[in-house]
């Protein structure tokens, strides 16, 4: 009975773990903070909407039956000749261009998530190794990464990108364009996690714990993963966000120079390059209403990645 009664009170002196995290100092910081509240808003509107496009889309611009050239370059309906079905108008093909954004921005913010993954896989695995094992190895991959960091990243990316298409063809290119683009994208954007991360390594190694976990006879992998990685993921949250950020304007870019998504898997970034040739010729909106939507989903994903910067840097948080 007594047991019974002590399991019962600590029961309810122990918080869960949703109540601990409410009362984190994380949370608190988030809710003084208006910027950073209304920033991850807008990027899980932006998230849901872009996951939910099949749903959300009054048209499917993959599908050709739903597609009236005859309807092509109608301007917003707002606009004197516009058509209340396509309130953001159409573009050259007559597709809807608030359709082809919602799709548009599923396909750009799978290739940013996916090659940040791949981004941090590969930097956690070179900035883990070259900062718990020290010596050549160290000064090996460090080595690698500072030559991959003396070349722009756009052009890593344009000449991989390039040589992709050359050796496989436009055809096979085009096929698995999304994935291409996370290779080509993760590959040249690696050396930021490694760096980082190899940094907060050699500040951790030296720890009591690690010293410990030595002693007790753990094998360097489970050091390095169990028990130096979850004290380096602070640094690694922050990359993050402004990394998924830079992926998406690497797609973008790519894109719009004819080396990303081809024109019948449109992405935020070649929905701009498809429009471009005409915003002179008066069809404005088909490169405005992406370009816009680029911007903001770009800028929401960086005011919340300086949110978190100041958040885990508590000298420079003033919220």
């Amino acid at each position: 009975m007594h047991s019974k009664l002590n399991n019962k009170l600590n029961d309810e002196q122990v918080p869960s773990r949703w109540a601990r995290l409410c009362q984190s100092d994380f949370i608190y910081h988030f809710r003084r903070d208006k910027v950073a509240i209304i920033s991850f808003a807008l990027f899980m509107a932006m998230l849901v909407a872009a996951l939910l496009s099949p749903w959300l889309a009054p048209f499917n611009p993959y599908d050709l039956a739903t597609i009236d050239i005859l309807d092509s370059e109608l301007p917003p309906a707002w606009l004197e000749m516009g058509d209340t079905r396509f309130w953001l108008g159409t573009d050259v093909q007559g597709r809807d261009i608030f359709s082809t954004i919602l799709y548009g921005s599923r396909v750009s913010l799978i290739i940013g998530l996916s090659a940040v993954a791949l981004q941090l896989i590969i930097g956690i695995m070179v900035g883990l190794s070259a900062g718990y094992l020290g010596g050549r190895a160290d000064s090996l991959l460090m080595r690698v990464a500072d030559v991959q960091l003396s070349f722009s990243t756009m052009m890593v990316a344009i000449i991989v990108s390039a040589v992709f298409q050359a050796t496989l063809g436009a055809d096979f290119y085009g096929q698995y364009a999304v994935l291409m683009l996370v290779i080509i994208i993760g590959l040249a954007e690696w050396p930021q996690y490694a760096r980082t991360i190899r940094a907060s390594v050699l500040a951790e190694k030296k720890k009591e714990y690690v010293e410990a976990a030595k002693v007790m006879g753990f094998k360097p992998l489970r050091i390095m993963f169990r028990h130096i990685l979850p004290n380096c993921l602070s640094p690694i949250l922050v990359i993050s966000t402004v990394q998924v950020a830079n992926a998406i304007m690497s797609e973008a870019a790519l894109s719009f120079l004819g080396l990303g998504m081809p024109v019948d898997q449109p992405s935020l970034g070649s929905l701009i390059s498809m429009g471009f040739s005409y915003i002179f010729s008066g069809s404005w909106w088909i490169t405005a209403f992406p370009g816009l939507y680029l911007v903001l989903l770009v800028l929401v994903i960086n005011l919340l990645g300086d949110w978190l910067r100041d958040v885990f840097n508590p000298k420079f948080y003033k919220g």
